[in-house]
């Protein structure tokens, strides 16, 4: 049963992911991702949903037919498409046959503002543009389908010729559009501008949206002008995908016009979805989140510099203009070389070290920016920050010391290139002396590692390598470079990182490997520590 919003205060949101959002360079979505992301988008209580252009290719007619066999919550589909062509009556045109043959309650329709795309694009008349719009709408409406419709290039086409411009708006609301949506299609236009023009759009007391592009990296601040205006409805995409530059990001519009601007675009309580749903779509897309998105960015809440965090331990507020759970993220303290205590208090606090003391966390702090001088980076490592914290408390004891470790590379004859690694390491008070082969040196060494541990703590065998990263840092030194690894580790329940750096690859690897294994015997005692012997992180 639907529960759409009602009110003066509403702002809609219409989101077009599935279609502008796929035009992005690199996005190409399969029919199953496409009702994966609808279905997400609907739970999260969007108004409409924009499924795609039917009469363009097979995978967007395909959705439609399993949309009709959805029940939607909240959203109502919407089908794209044009106005008929130029010289057509709408009943004759495939493109318009198309959109009723979708089946959605809603056809939103593309048509011609600007004077030279109409004269230089359609090769036709003024005058048969305003026709091909009023016919295609009303054709549409007679046929019981709701019509929303999008003047494209309108803030270009205004700028050009504004009486035109306006008028094809009155073509559009005479054949029977609920709303009139103004497009800056080529994305450059300022938010001063989108207001204004918005303004005189709002005198002519029709609803109307706004549908924005970033070339100007202005779709945002463009979209909120037009809201400013009167624009009640809001296109755009999660994330911001789209062609070019990308489109308006829903990601930051919902949050702005919710907690900045007072309108409701949400059911109550749905906001807090808006991270969760921002990763999803990613993660279907196959794109890497960008981390350092507003609102729903892994880096949006994060404190790095030393007088932030310290000022946010006596007041949260005093660098976050949000509560980050508003949105579904969540604040984060960066350990690096610019930290203050109040960096490594927060990190112990979060990481369950409430006893670290002042003298321990000046310590670990002093050593922190020593390694980082020598070529670490901890931003991303909170394994290995973990640890030096933990290393300082008076109750840790390590799972194993290292005794020394060999790696062997070589060609042998019959076999090829060979990698060979031995490791000798004290596992409670016993010396364990093992060797394994791997395929290149740091698999070798994480191997005989492995196996000289596995059976004191065999819940290792869960432990998966899920990334490893080198950098060089230095290249003008040739071979002689350091080096940076960063390795991320993964359990059934977590995922850590840690670091390493040394001219030698291999040392540094080392470190990262051997950072990353104790932090996960730590991580659960109950689980990982030998002989029922807690050691709580």
């Amino acid at each position: 049963m639907s529960r759409r919003l009602s009110g003066a205060d509403v702002v809609q949101v219409y989101d077009t992911t599935l279609r502008d959002g796929t035009q992005r360079e690199g996005i190409a979505l399969s029919c199953d991702d496409k009702v994966r992301i609808a279905r997400r988008l609907d739970a999260l209580g969007v108004t409409f949903l924009e499924g795609g252009w039917p009469g363009s290719n097979p995978k967007d007619a395909e959705f439609f037919e399993r949309a009709r066999d959805i029940e939607w919550e909240h959203a109502l589909i919407a089908a794209f498409g044009s106005t008929c062509r130029a010289g057509t009556n709408p009943e004759d045109d495939a493109n318009i046959h198309a959109l009723l043959d979708a089946d959605t309650p809603v056809c939103t329709v593309v048509g011609k503002t600007w004077t030279l795309h109409v004269t230089e694009v359609l090769k036709t008349t003024l005058e048969e543009n305003l026709r091909i719009i009023e016919e295609s709408l009303a054709y549409l409406t007679a046929q019981g389908r709701r019509v929303i419709y999008d003047a494209e290039h309108f803030f270009d086409g205004y700028k050009a010729d504004s009486a035109y411009a306006l008028e094809t708006l009155q073509a559009a609301i005479r054949g029977g559009a609920e709303l009139v949506v103004l497009c800056d299609t080529n994305g450059g236009s300022l938010p001063w501008e989108v207001e204004e023009i918005a303004q005189s759009v709002a005198s002519m007391g029709h609803p109307f949206g706004i549908h924005t592009h970033n070339d100007g990296e202005c779709a945002v601040a463009n979209t909120l002008a037009a809201v400013r205006a009167g624009a009640i409805h809001v296109q755009g995409t999660i994330n911001g995908y789209g062609e070019r530059c990308g489109n308006a990001n829903l990601c930051s519009i919902v949050p702005d016009l919710t907690l900045k601007m007072s309108k409701r675009c949400l059911p109550e309580g749905n906001l807090a979805q808006l991270n969760e749903v921002a990763h999803f779509v990613a993660e279907v897309a196959n794109l890497a989140p960008d981390e350092h998105m507003a609102y729903v960015g892994r880096s949006a809440f994060a404190h790095k510099g030393g007088i932030h965090v310290a000022a946010m331990r006596r007041n949260v507020t005093s660098y976050q203009h949000i509560d980050p759970e508003l949105v579904g993220n969540q604040m984060r303290v960066v350990v690096s070389e610019l930290s203050g205590r109040g960096n490594l208090l927060s990190k112990a606090e979060e990481l369950g070290l409430d006893g670290a003391n002042g003298d321990q966390v000046t310590d670990v702090l002093n050593e922190i920016k020593d390694l980082e001088a020598r070529g670490f980076s901890f931003e991303a490592a909170e394994g290995s920050v973990a640890m030096m914290l933990k290393r300082q408390q008076p109750d840790y004891a390590p799972y194993f010391d290292l005794v020394d470790y060999t790696v062997y590379v070589e060609h042998r004859d019959g076999r090829g290139m060979v990698t060979e690694a031995t490791v000798k390491v004290m596992v409670n008070d016993e010396c364990i002396h093992t060797a394994a082969e791997g395929n290149g040196p740091v698999n070798a060494l994480d191997h005989a590692l492995r196996k000289a541990l596995s059976p004191s703590y065999p819940a290792l065998e869960q432990f998966q390598l899920a990334d490893y990263k080198v950098r060089i840092l230095n290249g003008q030194n040739g071979t002689s470079a350091t080096v940076r690894v960063l390795i991320d580790t993964q359990n059934a329940h977590e995922r850590w990182s840690t670091v390493g750096a040394s001219p030698n690859i291999i040392e540094a690897s080392w470190r990262a490997l051997a950072d990353s294994i104790d932090y996960g015997l730590h991580l659960h005692d109950e689980e990982f520590a030998p002989a029922g012997e807690g050691r709580a992180l």
